[in-house]
């Protein structure tokens, strides 16, 4: 069992920047694939950024360019770089950790982190 633990958030001014952490405990941590994930009040949870085991890295459109997301196996750690923020950015983010059997994906989720950037 993989658990994992966000920190990071707050509130910034728009224009400002924060780092999120995730760190991960109880499990092979370089052998999982993590993403972030963000829910907006009244909204569907989404993808923000992914990172494979491998280091590939991808994100959501809105956020290309302002995000970045990277990883630390010896810390069992990833980090959600944010730049440029925005009020729209404004979620309670979540860690996400996944790996694939040979019949599904395993996922694991941290408790999630406030994000506010006011109008």
């Amino acid at each position: 069992q993989v658990q994992l633990v966000e920190s990071g958030g707050g509130m910034v001014q728009s224009g400002g920047s924060l780092r999120l952490s995730c760190v991960a405990s109880g499990g092979a941590f370089s052998l999982l694939g993590v993403g972030w994930y963000r829910q907006a009040p009244g909204k569907q949870r989404e993808l923000v950024a992914v990172i494979s085991s491998h280091g590939t890295t991808n994100y959501t459109d809105p956020v290309k360019g302002r995000f970045s997301i990277s990883r630390d196996n010896a810390r069992n750690t990833v980090y959600l770089q944010m730049e440029s923020l925005k009020s729209e950015d404004t979620a309670v983010y979540y860690c996400n950790a996944y790996y694939f059997t040979w019949v599904s994906r395993v996922d694991f989720w941290g408790q999630g982190t406030q994000v506010t950037v006011p109008v």
